[in-house]
């Protein structure tokens, strides 16, 4: 007698050896922080270009008016120059710490964090594109600031390039405050307070001409991390700029950045668990 394999029969199923341990499922490799940035970036800019353009028009409009202000106290040199730099950073600390700082403190009252807490996205990816998504608005509108005062106050444009290096560091720096602010804060009243007062520090020790100001004041000058950002665009309106002074201007700039945002990392985390 002869036995016949069940695998030949027709309408057989072959059954294959299992291998993997019952219940057991394999994940997919975790996103990227890069491509996942990149991916809420562009989400960010989407959303808030409609909404932000009027915010960022009075950003420009009150920057703007502070220079024309300043132009009847001001006289051209030193004071100028600090006060056209002032200015056009005032558009950077207006997004990064105003509005940034209301935008994550809407969306952690609103629970808007566990939508992002289930993507698969990395936490440093949620606030460095949103950051980043914020920061692009103020370039129209610092640009624009500067150029402004530049012909007010009779300054050169030749090293207007600058720029382009002091928007994205000092906005790095002040929106990992913006961020941490809104996340941190408990309420979204409390997060649009200290947004506030982080705009009016900006405009007061950012515009004011530091010799103007007492001792104590310029001491908390140096604390604020926008002001590095205005020395470094200051500091190119001479005839010849100290090149190696703005260099470190900017390192500080982007040494606030990196930790700024890490601590708005860590804010995001915490928040997002609770």
């Amino acid at each position: 007698m002869s036995v016949v394999p069940a695998e030949v029969l027709p309408g057989a199923v072959r059954t294959l050896p299992q291998t993997a341990a019952p219940g057991a499922a394999e994940l997919g490799p975790p996103a990227r922080l890069w491509p996942s940035l990149v991916a809420v970036y562009r989400a960010q800019l989407s959303r808030a270009r409609v909404a932000r353009i009027p915010l960022l028009f009075v950003a420009t409009f009150q920057s703007v008016g502070i220079t024309v202000m300043m132009r009847g106290v001001v006289d051209s040199g030193g004071e100028a120059q600090s006060v056209v730099a002032g200015s056009s950073v005032l558009v950077v600390a207006y997004v990064a710490l105003n509005l940034l700082s209301q935008y994550f403190g809407q969306l952690r009252s609103s629970g808007g964090l566990d939508h992002y807490a289930t993507l698969p996205v990395p936490p440093a990816a949620v606030v460095l594109g949103a950051a980043a998504a914020y920061a692009s608005f103020t370039v129209p509108g610092t640009l624009v600031t500067a150029v402004f005062g530049c012909v007010l106050f009779g300054l050169p444009l030749a090293n207007l390039w600058i720029l382009l290096a002091v928007i994205p560091l000092a906005g790095a720096a002040l929106a990992g405050l913006g961020a941490a602010c809104g996340l941190l804060a408990p309420r979204p009243e409390l997060a649009t307070l200290l947004g506030q007062l982080g705009m009016s520090a900006a405009l007061l020790l950012g515009v004011l001409p530091a010799d103007r100001m007492p001792g104590i004041i310029r001491l908390a000058r140096d604390l604020l991390p926008s002001t590095y950002g205005v020395e470094a665009y200051a500091r190119t309106f001479g005839a010849d700029p100290d090149w190696a002074v703005v260099l470190v201007d900017l390192g500080v700039c982007a040494g606030v950045g990196v930790v700024s945002l890490a601590v708005a990392t860590w804010a995001y985390r915490r928040a997002a668990v609770r």
